[in-house]
């Protein structure tokens, strides 16, 4: 919300030398953050000037320009050549002279064009930074204004003022006029504050004889849409008129243009006081008003010019002829006033919040109006508001209130609240006193009575924030200043903390980001395609979850996998240029339960805890969402340095980071040839825990690969790491490093070409025994000197003892233990 300074200081005092970072520093300490600062980006001198003869001059390109002298005010008059054609001799007009600069910026400098040298310039509305009107030049008199030649219009013209623009948090919809602003910097700086609604009631009365009624008969949450609706009629007004430059300059730092004078009341009066007015032309109009939700097939075109379609939630404003409005929102362009209009009907109402909101969103029309109305208008202002449109139309448009008019009336309920004394000293850890707790509390406007153990508070109207005890307790603390909150750190209690499961998965990425990976987090919404293609961990055949609002159309499916999203993320690197890559994420996957159907209609009210029946049942709609650990591996592990080549990514480094989850998670992952689609025949193995398969690994199809735009080779791993971090148990528990010597041996085994590497591993390790501390495979031969259909799987064997020095025949023989049984299981035999 911008905040013009001469606005500001007609409802409260501020200093006369308080600067830009004054006043933002004053709002800032109340709970607002700072935006900008908003000036019209023009210096001097620029002075009003008398037109002294004009000369027209066609030129060659059919324009005619006029060479015209203008008193400023010197010894002399200015030549200055001038293209506008909306001026006469003798009028008044703003010159900007010499070593002005207008917004842009624009410097101003004698020059030489058309044949003369232009002493200055003639500036119009836009030039000036006051609206987007340049079909002429600014003639004073058609303002209202009579100046001396030479006056200062910087001055004259309120381009001297400045705005401060705050941030306005959805819960203070107060904060959106000047009126609720100004009080704001009143409780600030201690200022005296003048409420520009602090009028008579009996003034307020908009009169009889407009019919003006609701016929809500679907209202939203049982919310009637309207409940405050006031009309009022001014006559005889004069649209040609021109807005006082006072208005202009603050609706321009207000960041709104100027549109004609009735526009700009209605717009002023909606800044000033919150509350957002419609004005419509009353010649235009065809019976009384009706508030009413629109029909099934109904339509309206606004006063942007598009043809909408309505649903029935929307709330409309009506009259004999249909729809004229899209309450709250956007009036109707069969209504809107124009350069025509004599007589106008001034309407102020409030809105259900809820039923703008959705409006607005429905039909993407975010507007001044429907920002104020879905955070909530103050349902005492409406009548004040309608007065004051009313008496600026009659001030500054000429017009005369009469006594038409009507009204909805509704009794304006707000619910009190008790505050237990002490508990707001136990919720800030200040020990304010009494006095200052009620002093903040009645200083915001509420009605503050003292009950036994506290006091009852009745929050103001217009601060519809103010719920319970706790908001109550952050107005205290707010107005008292937030600096006197101590600095304290909580003692956490006993028994708190990560989980087992978080700090698992905090382990499992710490030791990936330690070897080299990095995390990539990425939005869990997919295609059923690649649902369908990278499927689960386990390689169960699950159903996909589609959004019943998806955020994108392409892609409407809850993720079963995590490599998709790694691999649009590969291929937004290598776009741009980042080729060796090694990526991880751990996140949620969405995974059904066969027969279970998903999602529900419940939409828990606002305000009020959800029973522990509707939570269930909530909690039910929503399906397990298991945690996974998925990596991808392209292009280099390290890149081609002096005198040695670049070694490229391949399965070993895969299988590696699978060793890397498996020490930081505690267990032992085996890994067995298996066959998935979305990876290369041959090149993809099944992760298995205690004999459970948990993920896979290996390498991308090439097919895969290409649909995906990542050149080269592409390795992947996913496990399900909940069911990991579940299988390798709370604890695990560091073996004893033996001081005895290593007795190492090597063996190399013919077996079929079917036999998995893995299953003669296996045999080795259960036949030698507790003596066997290590065995690798270290070479895979197929070729001379094999029988047919066999290979050679060379394994290296380190043996070590706790308790002795080992010797070589205990572990030759521990050695031929293990032979004999991968002989007996998979038909092994001792290459010669």
């Amino acid at each position: 919300m911008r905040v013009p300074l001469s606005w500001l200081r007609e409802y409260v005092d501020v200093a006369p030398d308080a600067t830009a970072e004054d006043v933002l520093e004053s709002f800032v300490s109340v709970g607002f953050e700072e935006e900008d600062v908003h000036r019209f980006e023009i210096s001097g001198p620029v002075v009003v000037g008398r037109v002294l003869s004009i000369e027209p001059e066609p030129q060659k390109n059919g324009k005619t320009i006029n060479w015209c002298q203008v008193d400023v005010g010197e010894a002399e008059p200015r030549g200055i050549v001038c293209g506008a054609h909306n001026f006469v001799v003798g009028d008044k007009v703003v010159v900007t002279l010499p070593g002005a600069v207008l917004p842009g910026p624009f410097p101003i400098a004698a020059r030489k064009t058309y044949g003369h040298v232009s002493d200055g310039m003639i500036a119009s509305a836009r030039e000036l930074g006051l609206g987007d009107e340049h079909d002429g030049i600014i003639v004073l008199s058609t303002l209202g204004l009579d100046p001396e030649v030479g006056t200062d219009a910087i001055a004259l013209l309120h381009l001297d003022d400045f705005a401060v623009d705050v941030n306005v948090t959805p819960d203070r919809g107060y904060g959106f006029s000047l009126r609720g602003l100004a009080r704001e910097y009143s409780h600030a700086t201690g200022a005296e504050f003048r409420d520009p609604a602090d009028r008579d009631f009996a003034e307020l009365q908009p009169g009889s004889g407009f019919e003006v009624r609701v016929d809500d008969r679907n209202p939203i949450r049982g919310a009637v849409g309207t409940s405050e609706f006031v009309v009022r009629v001014v006559r005889g007004v004069d649209p040609s008129r021109p807005t006082p430059p006072w208005m202009v300059a603050r609706l321009s730092l207000a960041g709104m243009r100027s549109l004609g004078v009735l526009i700009d009341i209605t717009n002023y009066v909606m800044l000033e006081l919150g509350n957002p007015i419609h004005g419509y032309d009353l010649d235009k109009l065809q019976g009384g008003i009706v508030v009413r939700r629109a029909t099934d097939g109904e339509r309206m075109t606004t006063l942007d010019g598009q043809e909408r379609a309505l649903h029935v939630e929307d709330l409309l404003i009506t009259d004999g002829s249909g729809p004229i409005g899209l309450a709250g929102v956007m009036g109707g362009g069969t209504t809107e006033m124009s350069g025509e209009t004599r007589n106008v009907l001034i309407e102020a109402a409030t809105f259900d919040p809820v039923t703008i909101a959705r409006s607005a969103r429905r039909h993407k029309l975010p507007s001044e109006a429907s920002k104020r109305f879905e955070r909530g208008v103050d349902p005492l202002i409406p009548f004040v508001a309608a007065r004051r449109v009313a008496d600026l139309m009659v001030e500054l448009a000429g017009g005369t209130l009469t006594d038409e008019g009507g009204a909805l009336y509704a009794e304006v309920e707000i619910a009190g609240i008790d505050l237990p004394r002490g508990f707001t000293q136990g919720v800030v850890g200040v020990d304010y006193t009494d006095d200052e707790i009620t002093g903040a509390l009645e200083m915001i406007g509420a009605e503050v009575s003292e009950v036994d153990g506290g006091w009852f508070v009745i929050p103001p109207s217009w601060r519809r924030d103010l719920t319970d005890k706790w908001t109550l307790v952050e107005e205290v603390a707010r107005i008292h200043g937030l600096d006197r909150i101590p600095s304290v750190l909580p003692t956490p209690p006993s028994g708190r903390g990560y989980t087992a499961l978080q700090v698992g998965r905090k382990r499992v990425a710490d030791a990936l980001a330690a070897a080299g990976f990095v995390e990539t987090p990425s939005f869990p919404f997919t295609t059923q395609e690649q649902n369908d293609l990278h499927g689960s961990p386990t390689g169960a055949q699950l159903s996909s979850i589609r959004l019943a609002n998806p955020l994108d159309g392409q892609a409407p499916f809850l993720r079963r996998s995590l490599v998709p999203g790694l691999m649009q993320t590969a291929h937004r690197n290598i776009s741009r240029g980042l080729v060796d890559l090694a990526l991880f994420e751990v996140g949620s996957v969405f995974t059904p339960e066969e027969g279970v159907v998903y999602g529900t209609e419940i939409v828990p009210p606002l305000g009020q805890r959800p029973s522990d029946e509707t939570l269930a049942e909530l909690n039910a709609s929503i399906p397990p969402q298991p945690r996974l650990v998925s990596a991808l591996l392209t292009g280099s592990i390290t890149t081609r340095q002096p005198g040695r080549a670049a070694e490229h990514v391949d399965l070993s480094d895969a299988l590696d980071a699978v060793r890397v989850i498996a020490v930081a998670a505690g267990v032992e992952i085996a890994v067995e040839q298996t066959q998935r689609a979305a990876l290369h025949p041959g090149r993809a193995g099944a992760l298995t825990v205690a004999g459970e398969q948990v993920g896979y690994v290996g390498e991308l199809h090439p097919q895969v690969s290409a649909d995906a735009d990542l050149p080269g080779r592409a390795y992947v791993l996913e496990l399900d790491l909940d069911r990991v971090l579940t299988l390798a148990g709370h604890r695990v528990v560091a073996e004893s490093l033996s001081t005895f010597p290593a007795a190492t041996q090597d063996v190399s085994l013919a077996v079929g070409v079917e036999v998995p590497a893995s299953e003669v591993r296996d045999a080795l390790v259960e036949g030698a025994g507790d003596l066997l501390e290590s065995v690798r495979l270290v070479d895979d031969y197929r070729g001379e000197g094999l029988g047919e259909g066999q290979k050679s799987l060379s394994f290296a064997l380190r043996f070590r003892a706790s308790d002795r020095t080992l010797t070589a025949a205990e572990a030759s023989e521990a050695k031929m233990a293990g032979v004999a049984l991968a002989a007996e299981r998979v038909g092994a035999s001792i290459r010669d």
